[in-house]
Formats: structure tokens, C-alpha cells, sequence
């Protein structure tokens, strides 16, 4: 029996130092669920099913493999390019040139329940990514109906960030899950709204955060509310309520009136779009609202949160072989 405990011993310290090793890895503009939906579901029905990589059309050859190496881009990572007619389709929005599509970014699975959460790399020990947050990233990609998934974002020059999210958009749906356009459309618009108040507060590193789990607890009422039957709420309710959020935080006194507003016309119209009559978007915006009222910073997941089932499938197989040549091993000495 000892000899066992001692023998599983061994294969936990395996586990854990092979899991350990593991790396796991968005376009822009540079600083110089309804049956009426138009296309794709309300929200994410299925898991990603395997880890991509998409990188914008503007960024420089030269710069790819760096780029690759901050995302932590494994060869099992699916390639994909991300073009200003993607930033088109997804966001509604055209004139969008390939050259201003710089920023790549990486999807790989997480865990059922993780939400999204979201990694913004340095490249070359730089964040090039100047005015959009993690926490930003993570509330508009929820608003848009993705769940589940970890995304690293970064750029080989320094961008603003807007439009990093395409990347995403465009990843899912080679993986066959459909999006809303309805939704990633007003989610984009909660991302502009949002960022007047947070370059305002760009000294408090907590400000994001807070920021956005108020907006993602407004949102979760919003759609209880559609989907209770009740009316949809006005500008003033949405105003009213995003002002007792924002209390809750208490970051109610560095956030403007005209910020307040404008947030509340992007609610608006994330409670008008489909995402908000389904109930898993509930649970979803509600649990990213969650940890984001204490993140702080560019990390928002840990090697923990990833579930890279090729990784873990190889790191199964090579503890199954040190188990069986340490098994063999033993049976060598009684034979």
C-alpha cells in the first residue's frame, strides 16, 4: 500500500509538471435568442472546439513569428487571417482598409462555466494595445454571445484596439458557431460607449473593472426583464439603474453624467438585441460581471482556466506511459 501511494505520488508530480509547461495562447485603428435574428444564434451553443490564432491582414510578415511567440501559439493552433471585410461583416461597418486590421489575437477552449476571460500580451515587452482593456474585452465579447473561451490579444505597433474583437468573431465561425450580427453589433457599441469613461480614469487600475461589472449586472437585469415579458426599459430606467451600479462599485463619482448616458443608449440596444432572450446569457454576463469587480490589470486567466483538450490529451498519454513503465518496472522486481 505504501508502495502505492508512492508510485501515485509520482504521477501527480508528472501530472502537474507536464500541465505546468503548457503555453496557451485580435484589428484597428493606429494611435498616429429570437427567431427574427438575421443570422447565427443568441449565444454560443457549443464548445470551441480547438485553439486558433488570427492575425490581422495588416500586420508586417517580418513581425508574424513574434507575434505568434506573444500569443504562446502552439502548432495545433488553426491559422486564420482577419480582414477588413470580416470588420464589415461582423460590426456592420465599412471602409475598414486590410492595413488597419494590426492587432491578432488567440482563441483556446476553457472550461464549461469559465466564461471569458481575456489576456492582453506585451509584444517585445510592450503593451501596444493603448486604450481598449481586458476587462472591456471580456464584457463586449460576452455581450456578443460568446462563452467559455480564453483570448489573448496583442500587436506589433501600438493600436487603439477597437476592432480586435473581428478576430474573435471570425474564429468562431470557422469553428461552426454562429453569432448574431444584431449582437456583436451592439455589443462593439457598449465598447465605444465605455471607453470615454475609461480613458478618463486611466490612473485607477480598478476602474475597468468595476466599470464593466456594473454595466454586465445592468445588462442581466435588462434581459430578465424582456425575457419576464415586461416592457423594455426607457433611457431614464436604464440611467437609474446603471447609476445605482456604478454606487454599488463606488466609482459613481468618476463617471460623468454624458458617460452615464451614452452607456445607457448601448444597454439599450443590447436589451433590443437577441442575446438578452436567452437565459444562458444571464448566467453568463452575470458570472463575467463577477470577476470583473475585483480584476485588475492585463491578466485576467491563469494557466488553470485553459482547456486545451490536445495539450491535455498529450499530457495524458505521456503520464499513462511513465505509469505503465513505472508498473512494469516494479513487476520486474517480483518476477
Amino acid at each position: 500500500m505504501r508502495l502505492k501511494r508512492v508510485i501515485l505520488g509520482l504521477a501527480t508530480v508528472v501530472a502537474t509538471l507536464t500541465l505546468s509547461g503548457m503555453v496557451f495562447a485580435h484589428a484597428d485603428t493606429t494611435d498616429t435568442t429570437s427567431s427574427s435574428a438575421t443570422s447565427g444564434s443568441a449565444v454560443q451553443t457549443k464548445a470551441l472546439s480547438k485553439a486558433y490564432v488570427v492575425y490581422g491582414s495588416g500586420l508586417a510578415s517580418e513581425d508574424k513569428d513574434t507575434v505568434a511567440t506573444a500569443l504562446g501559439v502552439k502548432s495545433n493552433y488553426t491559422a486564420l487571417t482577419v480582414t477588413g471585410s470580416d470588420y464589415a461583416q461582423y460590426l456592420n461597418s465599412a471602409g475598414t482598409s486590410d492595413a488597419s486590421m494590426i492587432s491578432s489575437v488567440s482563441l483556446a477552449p476553457a472550461d464549461p462555466g469559465t466564461g471569458v476571460k481575456v489576456n492582453i500580451a506585451d509584444y517585445n515587452g510592450s503593451n501596444n494595445i493603448t486604450q481598449v482593456t481586458s476587462q472591456q474585452y471580456a464584457m463586449v465579447a460576452t455581450m456578443a454571445g460568446v462563452k467559455d473561451v480564453i483570448i489573448t490579444v496583442t500587436a506589433d505597433k501600438t493600436v487603439s484596439g477597437e476592432s480586435a474583437l473581428t478576430g474573435v468573431y471570425k474564429a468562431l465561425a470557422t469553428d461552426g458557431l454562429s453569432l448574431n450580427a444584431q449582437n456583436t453589433q451592439a455589443a462593439n457599441g457598449v465598447l465605444d460607449a465605455t471607453q470615454p469613461a475609461i480613458n478618463a480614469n486611466n490612473d485607477d487600475k480598478k476602474y475597468p473593472g468595476k466599470l464593466m461589472a456594473a454595466v454586465g449586472s445592468v445588462s442581466s437585469d435588462l434581459a430578465k426583464q424582456r425575457q419576464n415579458g415586461d416592457e423594455l426599459a426607457t433611457k431614464a430606467d436604464i440611467q437609474e439603474m446603471l447609476a445605482k451600479a456604478l454606487a454599488k462599485q463606488g466609482i459613481s463619482s468618476q463617471t460623468t453624467q454624458t458617460q452615464i448616458n451614452n452607456i445607457s443608449i448601448a444597454l439599450s440596444k443590447v436589451q433590443q438585441a437577441p442575446v438578452s432572450t436567452s437565459k444562458s446569457y444571464i448566467t453568463n454576463v452575470t458570472n463575467v460581471a463577477n470577476n470583473l469587480a475585483n480584476s485588475i490589470g492585463n491578466k485576467m486567466a491563469s494557466l488553470k482556466d485553459f482547456a486545451n483538450r490536445a495539450d491535455a490529451q498529450q499530457a495524458e498519454n505521456f503520464i499513462a506511459r511513465i505509469w505503465n513503465s513505472i508498473v512494469n518496472f516494479f513487476k520486474g522486481l517480483f518476477n
